[in-house]
């Protein structure tokens, strides 16, 4: 059974007193619609700055705040970003897009509709193939391909500030006309771990792009699922929309969440209703909002002050000295300018450096993990290039030493101010066997601790040599470690010498526990094992 029928396939039996059970499978079927804030300066029509966390309504612009005879004017670095986005998601991008107005009444919605791309967006089609890992669910990575819908442009709505003690309400409206990018892909999609998992390879990509902060806890990127079950070779059953879902995490529980749900009621004879809910992150739950509306409640209308978007989609031939359009923005020019995509990285580190799938999608997925990685193994210049340090240990020393401590000290990979070239000292000192990897964590361990003043002065190796954590692998105190763990377990010696051969690792431990870990743990070994078959 496939891992997906694993984790989503519920039984039941029709009735306790019936003589035979019958079972019944039910599949998951799930599609994301994904907001992501387009990373540009200003709004998607008006030149009020885009900016976090300001006092409110200190970004505010007359069209914002729909003063009347006020007209909107597009963001053509917001098209540009959209544009390069939907190229690097092999989307067809639209010669020719067009806005509309999707109406609702809301009190931070001041025109009463909102600016979007329905009808013609700016993009259609186009994929996304990720890898799906779970640590202790899946034994290993597999690639899942969503389909991308389309993709538009629009702008986002204000705030509802709300006070229950002075039982105000108050709006603030630096968020409106703030410019998002919908992303809306198509329900391929089983279960939350796969959903989950496109979301943070859409953040990757993002964030290669410079498109998008990503940044979720600022409301950077927001994620709603679609979510629906249905019995085997049936059709879609009844879908309900979890909104505003915050965080990468939270999308994997929210949307296992609702199949369960969906599952439990169906099982006990209910129906699914289509609506919208919230995800309750306190409670781990979703919670009903109201009713889903259809596209007849928008009552969409052609943007009547924005005429078609226009854009060049091919090279066009012109004579000599004859200009450029500078406001006409060039689509394959655009193209040119797309970085190396997370895909293309696990596949380039895996091929030059022969590292695992896994431990290429463990370094790649995690950002500031593989900027270490990158500066570690693979320098930034050509001197460094030429003493590149095995890619291989960087990586197993990053993913289970560093994320280890980390883990420990419930920190993130992102919050972690150890420098790539402290930890590079410390990756040195293990391939020259002066360190081992039970000292290399204490090392990492006295970093984190140290303040940040601190921390940029301490060097690895000072930290090593004054607490004397150097490892010993001088031959001749090697060798009296052995004499004395052969002096001291005659029993275990002599077990040995009559066959009993793992002995010889109950005695590579008395010697390790002597020496307090810091030997050189393989010549000991070997050493021990040459002097144990001398007949005595």
């Amino acid at each position: 059974m496939s891992l997906s029928n694993r984790l989503l396939c519920r039984y039941f039996s029709s009735s306790k007193n019936s003589t035979k059970n019958t079972r019944t499978k039910w599949k998951s079927v799930i599609g994301l619609e994904v907001h992501a804030q387009l990373n540009t300066k200003s709004k998607l029509f008006s030149g009020a700055r885009a900016t976090f966390g300001a006092a409110p309504n200190s970004c505010v612009a007359l069209f914002d705040a729909s003063i009347p005879g006020t007209l909107p004017v597009l963001n053509k670095n917001a098209v540009e970003l959209g544009v390069r986005t939907a190229l690097a998601l092999g989307c067809n991008v639209s010669a020719v897009s067009m806005f509309d107005r999707k109406h609702y009444f809301y009190a931070d919605l001041p025109t009463g509709y909102q600016i979007t791309q329905q009808r013609a967006p700016l993009a259609r089609g186009g994929a996304i193939s990720f890898p799906v890992f779970v640590p202790g669910v899946t034994k290993a990575p597999y690639y899942k391909t969503a389909r991308l819908h389309q993709l538009q442009l629009e702008q986002d709505s204000g705030k509802s500030l709300h006070d229950p003690v002075e039982r105000k309400s108050l709006v603030d409206l630096n968020r409106a006309g703030i410019p998002l990018m919908e992303l809306v892909f198509e329900p391929d999609l089983e279960t939350g771990e796969e959903a989950a998992a496109l979301v943070k390879e859409l953040m990757l990509i993002l964030t290669r792009l410079q498109s998008c902060t990503c940044r979720m806890e600022d409301g950077a990127l927001r994620v709603d699922a679609n979510i629906s079950v249905h019995l085997e070779n049936t059709p879609f059953g009844t879908r309900t929309e979890v909104k505003n879902i915050g965080s990468v995490r939270a999308v994997a529980q929210a949307v296992d969440y609702e199949i369960q749900r969906q599952i439990d009621v169906l099982d006990n004879g209910g129906t699914i209703h289509n609506e919208t809910r919230a995800w309750d992150s306190a409670a781990r739950s979703t919670i009903a909002m109201r009713d889903k509306e259809v596209v007849q409640d928008y009552r969409f209308m052609p943007e009547p002050n924005l005429p078609p978007l226009h854009l060049k989609l091919q090279e066009a031939e012109r004579a000599d000295g004859e200009g450029q359009e500078s406001d006409v923005i060039d689509v394959p020019k655009l193209g040119q300018t797309i970085p190396e995509l997370p895909e293309q990285t696990r596949q380039r580190i895996i091929e030059m450096h022969q590292l695992t799938n896994t431990i290429a999608i463990t370094l790649v997925n995690d950002i500031p993990l593989y900027e270490h990685f990158r500066s570690i193994a693979e320098g930034s210049n050509e001197k460094e290039q030429d003493s590149r340090r095995p890619a291989k240990l960087v990586a197993n020393f990053l993913i289970n030493e560093l994320l280890t401590i980390l883990n420990r000290n419930k920190l993130a990979t992102e919050d972690c101010h150890v420098t790539s070239a402290q930890l590079g000292t410390i990756v040195d000192m293990l391939h020259d066997s002066q360190l081992n990897v039970q000292y290399a964590r204490r090392v990492l361990q006295e970093l984190l601790e140290a303040s940040s003043t601190e921390r940029v002065k301490l060097c690895p190796r000072e930290i090593v040599t004054r607490n004397g954590w150097l490892l010993i692998t001088d031959e001749a105190q090697i060798r009296r470690y052995c004499e004395e763990v052969i002096k001291s377990n005659p029993k275990l010696v002599e077990k040995y010498r009559k066959g009993k051969e793992k002995k010889l690792y109950a005695l590579a431990g008395e010697m390790a526990k002597a020496s307090e870990e810091k030997i050189d743990m393989a010549r000991a070994v070997e050493l021990l094992k040459k002097m144990l078959q001398q007949v005595t």
